[in-house]
C-alpha cells in the first residue's frame, strides 16, 4: 500500500526587535519595550524576542528569513513628543532615510544586506515612539515611559494580527 506524503506544516517565524541606547534617555524605548513585552506576556514558540541595543550586522542571521519583523524603536516622525507611530511595509525604508540615531544605520544597513541575499523578512512593521529627550541619563522620559504600556499592547496586537495566540500573564 503506498504511503501518504508526510505533511510537514511551515512553522512561521516572528521576530520582535527592540533597538535603541538606554544610554540616550528615550533612544533606548524599544529595549524598555521588548523587556516589558516578555514581562507582560507568554509569547509562543514562533516569536523570538531581541534586544538589539544598538547592534548592526551582527542581527543578520537572527533576522534572516523571518515571516515577519517586528522592530520598536525611537523614531523622528515629525509627530509631537512621545506620540506612537507605527510604519509598515514599503514607508519603513523612507523611514530608515532619516536616521534618529547612530544605530539605525547598521539597521538600515542590515535590512538592505537581508535583501541582497534573499533572506529579508515577509513584512516588517516598525512601532516608534517619538522621543522627548535623547540627553545622556539611564531610563525614559517621564511622558515616554507613560506611553511604555500602549507600545506593548500595540506589540501584542500586532502579534495577535498575525495569528498567534497571545496571553497576558496574570490574566
Amino acid at each position: 500500500m503506498p504511503q501518504e506524503p508526510s505533511v510537514v506544516k511551515d512553522i512561521m517565524r516572528i521576530v520582535v526587535l527592540g533597538v535603541g541606547n538606554i544610554l540616550l534617555t528615550d533612544e533606548g524605548v524599544g529595549v524598555y519595550a521588548v523587556e516589558k513585552l516578555q514581562q507582560d506576556y507568554a509569547l509562543p514558540p514562533e516569536v523570538t524576542v531581541i534586544d538589539g541595543g544598538t547592534c548592526g550586522m551582527e542581527m543578520l542571521e537572527d533576522l534572516a528569513g523571518a515571516d515577519h519583523l517586528l522592530i520598536v524603536d525611537a523614531v523622528r516622525s515629525g509627530q509631537p513628543s512621545a506620540t506612537i507611530v507605527r510604519i509598515a511595509d514599503g514607508d519603513v525604508p523612507v523611514f530608515f532615510k532619516t536616521k534618529l540615531s547612530p544605530h539605525q544605520i547598521g539597521l538600515s544597513d542590515v535590512l538592505a544586506t537581508l535583501v541582497l541575499t534573499d533572506e529579508a523578512p515577509g513584512s516588517t512593521t516598525v512601532i516608534g515612539v517619538e522621543p522627548v529627550s535623547l540627553d545622556t541619563h539611564l531610563g525614559l522620559s517621564p511622558e515616554v515611559a507613560a506611553q511604555l504600556p500602549r507600545v506593548v499592547e500595540i506589540l501584542a496586537s500586532e502579534l495577535q494580527a498575525l495569528g498567534l495566540d497571545i496571553n497576558k500573564r496574570g490574566a
